[in-house]
C-alpha cells in the first residue's frame, strides 16, 4: 500500500464534468483506449448490455446537441463522442442504468487519465427517438448517456467554485456505522 493512499486514488477526485472544448481533434489512439475502457468494465451479471458507438463527425455530433439541449450543451463543441447503446426493453431499465452510470463514469476516469476533458449528456426520454434516428439505431435499442470528449478550453478548466466550497464538508457527507441520532 502507498504510503498515502490518497495519491494514486488523486485521478478520482480530478475527474469533473467538462462541456466547453477546444477544436483540436482527438488522436484516434485515445478514443480506441476509452472504448476498450469501456468495454472492459463490469455489468450487472456480466452481461455487458451495452454497445458504444465511437462519434467523430461534426455534423453527428451537432445533430445529436440540437436535439437534447440543454442537456446536451457539451456536444455543441465536442470533437467527438461516446455513445452508450442499451436495450429499449423496459424490464432492463434497472440493471441497464445501474451499468451505464457504471460505464459512463470510468470513460469520465479514462478521459482525464488521458488529460482529455470528458462530459456526460443526458438523452432524456422524449429525445430517445431523434437520437436513434441520428445513430441509426434499431427500434429495439437506445441511448440514455452521450460522453463527450475533447480537449478542454481554459474556461472549462476554471473552478466553478471558491477553494473548499466544491463539496460539502466530510463530516456531514461520510458517516460511520449509523446514521446519527436526532
Amino acid at each position: 500500500m502507498p504510503a498515502n493512499p490518497d495519491d494514486p486514488l488523486r485521478p478520482l477526485r480530478r475527474t469533473r464534468q467538462v462541456r466547453e472544448f477546444e477544436r483540436t481533434p482527438l488522436d484516434p489512439a485515445v478514443l480506441d483506449a476509452l472504448a476498450d475502457v469501456a468495454r472492459w468494465t463490469g455489468s450487472s451479471r456480466n452481461t455487458q448490455p451495452w454497445r458504444f458507438i465511437v462519434i467523430t463527425e461534426p455534423a453527428t455530433l451537432r445533430a445529436l446537441h440540437a436535439a437534447g439541449l440543454p442537456q446536451t450543451r457539451g456536444l455543441a463543441t465536442a470533437t467527438a463522442a461516446i455513445a452508450i447503446v442499451l436495450s429499449s426493453d423496459p424490464a432492463r431499465a434497472v440493471s441497464d442504468a445501474y451499468d451505464d452510470g457504471r460505464v459512463a463514469e470510468r470513460i469520465l476516469i479514462g478521459a482525464r487519465m488521458l488529460d482529455v476533458g470528458a462530459g456526460i449528456s443526458w438523452i432524456r426520454e422524449d429525445v430517445r427517438p431523434a437520437a436513434r434516428e441520428i445513430l441509426g439505431l434499431p427500434g429495439d435499442r437506445m441511448v440514455r448517456t452521450v460522453v463527450q470528449l475533447g480537449r478542454p478550453t481554459a474556461a472549462a478548466l476554471a473552478s466553478k467554485s471558491a477553494p473548499g466550497e466544491a463539496r460539502l464538508p466530510r463530516d456531514v457527507v461520510v458517516l460511520h456505522e449509523r446514521w446519527p441520532a436526532g
